[in-house]
C-alpha cells in the first residue's frame, strides 16, 4: 500500500494533502494503475448499484472506473440541521446547483454521550444521511475526525474526554483507546456505503482535521499514522487523506491530483458580529459576493485543483450547546443556500462551476501553457490546454476595482474580453461542443449535452454585458434567432452571435446544417436566468428544463416526463428532453405544452406564483420566575459534592483545593449551578470568584438569596474573536447585615459556554497546543476578603440527556431539569404575562405559549423567531421549540436576532410550544421585547418532513 502526496494551497495559506489508494474489485489505479487515461466522458452519476467500482487517480484527477471525474463537492452538516427529512431537500439542492458530491463531518461529541456509548439514532442517524445521498446521486467524502474543528463545541472531541487521561491528537495510548472505538463505530456504518462496493456513494474519506503535524513532532505523526492503520484494518478502501504530506514517506510524489479539501464560501461570524461589522451573515454573504466566489474557483481550477470541497454550501444552525466558542446560534456563514434552505444569488458561480466541469469533459486534464498577456495588465490571465482533445482554456482574472475591457493577444479570442471588478472568466478556444467547434466565446460555458436529436450549449455571463460567440464552420448553417435580442453573421468560416445577457431571460439561437446533420442550441444567460436552468440525467439520457425556482428530479415514463421541484414567482416550464417525449407534469399535474421554435416543449401559460403564508402572533404568555437554588433553603442534598482533589483538566487547581470545574463532575454541556456552605462570615468584606468559560460566559452570585451582582465576560473584537478559553475573577462586596456569625449559602451560576478546541498552535516548541480543549469551565476558586472559611461545596449542571435530543441539547437550569421547556409541560398555574417585559432582576425568568400552524400541505415555508429590543437592555434568552434548545440570544451583543424554526421540529399544520429562559444581570430592565414569526421564505412544491420526535410531549 503506497500513500501518494501533493501540497495544495488552501485560501489560508498553504497547506498539504496527504492522499492514499486503495482499489477495490480490481486492481488499484494511480500510481500503480495505467500511465495515462484519455480525456472522455465522466462516469455517471453515483447510486447503490450493488455493483464493485475501480476509484483511483493520477496526477490529473480522480479516477472512476476508468473514467476522469471532477469532484465538486459542498459540505453540509446534517448535525445542524435537526430534522432528518429535510436533509433530501438539502441534498436535492446541491445537486441541481451543479455538486456532484457532498462533504459530510461526523462529530464524536453528538454521537457519544459517555466513554463506550455510541448513538447513531434519531436526528443522528448517519445511515440514513448516507443513504440519502445515495439516493440523490451524490458522491460522499467524510470526515469521522476525531478531531473536526468546524466550530464545534471541543472541535467535535466529547465533553467526557475532558475528565480522561491521555492526550488527544498524539498517540497516548488512552486517548488512542478512545479513537478506535469512535472510529470503529463511524466505520461499521461507513463501510456499508462504500462506493467501492456498491453499497453507497462513500468515495473519499478524511481522518483528522485541521493543520499538518509537523516534522519534528513524533507523537503526532505516531498518531496519523495510528489512524491511518485503524482506518484500513476497519475495511475502508477508499481513498483516505488528511492536511499533510508526510504521513507515509513512501508516496509517489506529484502522481495525484490537486484537492482542497476546505475552500471556505464565505465566513464563520462572532458573538458581536466581528465579521460581519455586527451585521450577520447577511452582511458576510455581501462581501463574499458572487464575482470573488467565481474568481476563488476558477482560480482554483487553474492551479490544479480538480478535488474541490467546499466549507459551507449549506451552513445550519448550531443548536443548543453545539457551537465552538468563537461562533453564535446561526452557522449561515454566507453560504450559498442559507440557514433556511433558500437557496441565494450566491449560488449562480457555484451552479455555473459545477455543471462546467462535470459537462465539459477537457477540464479533468489540463496542462499550463504559454503564457497570454493582457493589453490591460489589471487583468491576469491564467492559459492551459488539454494535451487530448488541444482545447485551449484561459482563467482571466480582474483583481481591481473597477470594471475591465481589453483584448488577449495570442489567444485566438478576437474580440474585447470584459471581466467585472474583482470577478473572472474561463473562457475557451477550440472546445468541441457536441459535433461543432467552439472558435472562442466572451461569456463563460455552462455546460454542454446532446439530448433528443439536438445539440445543446449553455453559456453564462453578467447581466449588462455582451456575449459574443464564434463556430467554426467551413460551410454556412442555417441561424434563426428565436428571441429578438440576439444577433448573427456568418463570415470566412466562423458563425460568429452577439446577445446582450439579462435582456428577456434566457435567448435561443437554433444553428441547422453547415458541417452538422445534427442541430445545436445555443443558449445565453446571465446569473439570474442561468439559476433557472436545470440539468438532470435519465437513464434515458439527459434533459434540461428552464423556468422553475428548482428542478428535483426528472422521471420518464413512456413518451411522458414527470418534473418534481419548487415554484416561487409566476413561471413557465420549457423541457429539452429524450427523443419521444410529448407530454410534460409538473408535481403530478399536467402541464399543456407546444413544440417551441428551440426543439423544446414550451408551456403553454404560466404557473402562479406560490401563495403567502399567513404566521400566527404569539401571543397568550405565561412565565415564571426560576432560580430556586439561590434561597438558602433549597434542598441540594442529592447534589454532587465537589470534594475531589485532582484533575485532568489544563487549568491548574487552586491550592489546597477542592476541584471546583464543572466537567470533573460530569457535566459538560449548558449551565451549571454551586452552592457553598459555610458557617461564619464574620468580617468578611468580599468574595472573589474566579471563574472559566468560553465566549460570552458569565457568572451570577447570591448570598443568602441576596443577590451579590453578575459577571460577564467582555464581548470578543477582532483581536480575541477566535478566543477559546476566556478567565476573569470577579469581585463582589458581602453586605454588612450578612457578615455575621451562622449558616450561610453562596449560591453561583455559571455560563460556561463552550470548550476550546485542539487546534495545534504555530510557533510551539513542537507545533501542538495540545491541552486546550481541557481548560476548565465553570467555577476555579474562591477567596474571601477577611476570612477564610471552610466551605462545603455541592454541584448541579444538566440532567442526563435523553435519546431524542443526545447530549448537547439540554443545561442545567432549574426549568430545564423540571421540564418547563417541554411540550407537555402543565404551566396553568404560571402567571399571564404580556410583552414586551421591563422586568428588573437578577436571574432567570421562563416565558411560555403554544401557537398553531397551518400551512398548507403542498407549501415548503420556512419560519424563524425574531427577538428584538433596546439594544441597551442586559438579558439573553434560550430559545426551546417543541422542548428542543435552538438557540441563545444575547440581546445587547448580537449580532443574531432571527433564529431558524426547522420544520420536523417545528409543527407547520399543528400546535407548537415556545419557551424562553430569560437570562437578565439586573442592572437594565431585562425582556423579552417583541417576539414573532418571521416568514423567511417559500415555495409551492418542497419535499415531504416527518416531525422530529419531542420529549415530554
Amino acid at each position: 500500500m503506497e500513500l501518494s502526496r501533493r501540497t495544495f494551497t488552501a485560501l489560508a495559506g498553504t497547506a498539504a494533502l496527504g492522499l492514499a489508494l486503495a482499489g477495490s474489485g480490481g486492481a488499484a489505479t494511480g500510481t500503480n494503475g495505467p500511465r495515462t487515461v484519455p480525456t472522455g466522458p465522466p462516469p455517471p452519476p453515483p447510486s447503490a448499484d450493488g455493483r464493485r467500482h475501480r476509484v483511483g487517480f493520477d496526477r490529473y484527477s480522480m479516477l472512476v472506473d476508468g473514467r476522469r471525474l471532477v469532484l465538486w463537492s459542498g459540505e453540509m452538516h446534517p448535525f445542524r440541521l435537526p430534522s432528518p427529512s429535510l436533509w433530501r431537500d438539502v441534498l436535492q439542492k446541491l445537486r441541481a446547483h451543479g455538486h456532484n458530491a457532498v462533504g459530510v463531518p461526523v462529530p464524536w461529541n453528538l454521537h457519544s454521550p459517555a466513554p463506550g456509548r455510541y448513538d447513531f439514532t434519531g436526528v443522528r442517524d448517519l445511515d440514513r444521511f448516507l443513504t440519502t445521498a445515495a439516493e440523490e446521486r451524490l458522491y460522499v467524502i467524510l470526515r469521522p475526525g476525531p478531531y473536526l474543528g468546524a466550530d464545534l463545541d471541543a472541535g467535535g472531541l466529547p465533553g467526557w474526554l475532558t475528565a480522561t487521561g491521555g492526550t488527544a491528537r498524539t498517540d497516548d495510548p488512552e486517548y488512542l483507546r478512545h479513537v478506535d472505538e469512535w472510529l470503529g463505530a463511524v466505520d461499521a456504518i461507513a463501510v456499508r456505503h462504500l462506493y467501492t462496493a456498491g453499497g453507497g456513494t462513500v468515495l473519499l474519506y478524511q481522518f483528522e482535521d485541521g493543520s499538518e503535524v509537523p516534522a519534528d513532532d513524533p507523537a503526532g505523526r505516531a498518531y496519523l499514522s495510528h489512524l491511518y492503520t485503524k482506518v484500513r484494518a476497519d475495511r475502508i478502501d477508499v481513498p483516505l487523506f488528511h492536511a499533510d504530506a508526510r504521513l507515509d514517506e513512501r508516496g509517489a510524489g506529484p502522481r495525484t491530483p490537486r484537492i482542497r479539501a476546505g475552500e471556505s464560501s464565505g465566513q464563520a461570524d462572532a458573538w458581536g458580529g466581528t465579521a460581519s461589522g455586527g451585521k450577520g451573515y447577511g452582511e458576510v454573504r455581501r462581501a463574499h459576493d458572487a464575482a470573488s466566489e467565481r474568481s476563488r474557483r476558477l482560480t482554483a481550477l487553474a492551479d490544479g485543483v480538480t478535488v474541490h470541497n467546499v466549507r459551507m454550501a449549506y451552513g445550519g444552525t448550531s443548536w443548543g450547546w453545539l457551537p465552538g466558542p468563537g461562533v453564535y446560534t446561526s452557522y449561515d456563514c454566507g453560504a450559498p443556500i442559507d440557514e433556511a434552505r433558500r437557496p441565494t444569488p450566491h449560488l449562480a458561480p457555484y451552479q455555473q462551476f459545477g455543471h462546467l466541469v462535470r459537462t465539459v469533459p477537457d477540464l479533468a486534464r489540463l496542462d499550463p501553457v504559454g503564457h497570454v498577456r493582457a493589453d490591460d495588465d489589471r487583468l491576469t490571465v491564467r492559459h492551459l490546454a488539454n494535451p487530448d482533445t488541444g482545447t485551449q482554456v484561459y482563467v482571466v482574472r480582474n483583481d481591481s476595482a473597477e470594471p475591465v475591457t481589453s483584448m488577449l493577444p495570442d489567444s485566438g479570442i478576437d474580440v474585447p474580453v470584459a471581466v467585472g471588478p474583482g470577478d473572472a472568466k474561463l473562457l475557451t478556444t477550440g472546445l468541441r461542443l457536441g459535433r461543432r467547434t467552439l472558435a472562442y466565446t466572451t461569456a463563460q460555458p455552462m455546460l454542454s449535452m446532446t439530448t433528443g436529436r439536438q445539440d445543446i450549449a449553455v453559456f453564462a455571463g453578467r447581466s449588462g454585458e455582451t456575449a459574443q460567440l464564434a463556430l467554426d464552420c467551413e460551410t454556412q448553417p442555417v441561424t434563426h434567432r428565436v428571441d429578438p435580442e440576439s444577433a448573427w453573421s456568418y463570415d470566412r468560416g466562423r458563425l460568429n452571435v452577439v446577445v446582450p445577457l439579462g435582456r428577456g431571460g434566457l435567448n435561443r439561437v437554433v444553428v441547422e446544417g453547415g458541417d452538422s446533420d445534427t442541430p445545436m442550441v445555443l443558449l445565453f444567460a446571465d446569473d439570474a436566468t442561468a439559476l433557472r436552468l436545470w440539468p438532470y440525467e435519465t437513464p434515458s439520457g439527459p434533459l434540461l428544463v428552464y423556468g422553475p425556482a428548482l428542478l428535483r428530479s426528472a422521471t420518464l415514463r413512456g413518451s411522458t416526463v414527470h418534473l418534481v421541484g419548487d415554484v416561487v414567482g409566476e413561471t413557465g416550464v420549457e423541457v429539452w428532453g429524450p427523443r419521444g417525449i410529448t407530454d410534460v407534469t409538473w408535481n403530478g399535474q399536467p402541464v399543456p405544452t407546444y413544440l417551441g421554435m428551440a426543439g423544446s416543449l414550451v408551456m403553454k401559460g404560466l404557473m402562479p406564483a406560490a401563495p403567502t403564508v399567513p404566521l400566527p402572533v404569539p401571543g397568550g404568555w405565561r412565565a415564571r420566575t426560576e432560580n430556586p437554588e439561590s434561597e438558602p433553603d433549597f434542598d441540594d442534598s442529592a447534589w454532587p459534592v465537589a470534594d475531589r482533589t485532582a484533575s485532568h483538566s489544563s487549568t491548574p487547581v487552586p491550592e489546597g483545593g477542592p476541584v471546583l470545574f464543572a466537567d470533573d463532575y460530569g457535566f459538560h454541556y449548558g449551565d451549571v449551578w454551586y452552592r457553598g456552605r459555610f458557617e461564619d462570615a464574620s468580617g468578611i468584606a468580599s468574595v472573589s470568584l474566579s471563574y472559566s468559560t468560553g465566549t460570552q460566559g458569565l457568572l451570577m452570585a447570591w448570598l443568602d438569596g441576596r443577590a451579590l451582582g453578575t459577571h460577564r465576560m467582555p464581548v470578543p473584537d477582532e483581536d480575541t474573536a477566535r478566543q477559546g478559553t476566556w478567565t476573569a475573577t470577579a469581585t463582589f462586596e458581602v453586605p454588612a447585615a450578612l457578615r455575621a456569625p451562622g449558616p450561610h449559602v453562596l449560591s453561583l451560576l455559571v455560563r460556561p459556554m463552550q470548550h476550546a478546541g485542539a487546534e495545534r498552535a504555530r510557533g510551539t516548541a513542537d507545533g501542538t497546543a495540545r491541552d486546550t480543549y481541557r481548560a476548565a469551565r465553570g467555577l476555579v476558586s474562591v477567596e474571601f476578603g477577611g476570612g477564610s472559611p471552610a466551605v462545603e461545596w455541592r454541584i448541579q449542571g444538566a440532567a442526563a440527556p435523553d435519546r431524542v435530543r443526545g447530549p448537547l441539547n439540554n443545561g442545567g437550569l432549574y426549568g430545564e431539569r423540571k421540564g418547563w421547556h417541554l411540550p407537555g409541560f402543565d404551566d396553568r398555574e404560571w402567571r399571564t404575562a404580556e410583552l414586551p417585559r421591563a422586568d428588573r432582576w437578577q436571574g432567570v425568568v421562563w416565558y411560555r405559549t403554544r401557537f398553531r400552524l397551518d400551512v398548507d400541505p403542498d407549501m415548503d415555508a420556512s419560519v424563524g423567531l425574531t427577538l428584538d429590543d433596546d439594544p441597551d437592555r442586559a438579558y439573553r434568552a434560550q430559545i426551546f421549540l417543541n422542548g428542543w434548545n435552538l438557540g441563545q440570544y444575547i440581546n445587547d451583543v448580537g449580532p443574531q436576532h432571527t433564529f431558524v424554526l426547522p420544520n420536523g421540529i417545528l409543527r407547520t399544520r399543528g400546535t407548537n410550544t415556545l419557551a424562553l429562559a430569560v437570562l437578565s444581570d439586573g442592572t437594565t430592565p431585562a425582556g423579552p421585547g417583541d417576539v414573532r414569526l418571521t416568514l423567511l421564505g417559500a415555495a409551492r412544491g418542497g419535499i415531504p418532513v416527518k416531525a422530529v420526535d419531542s420529549p415530554g410531549r
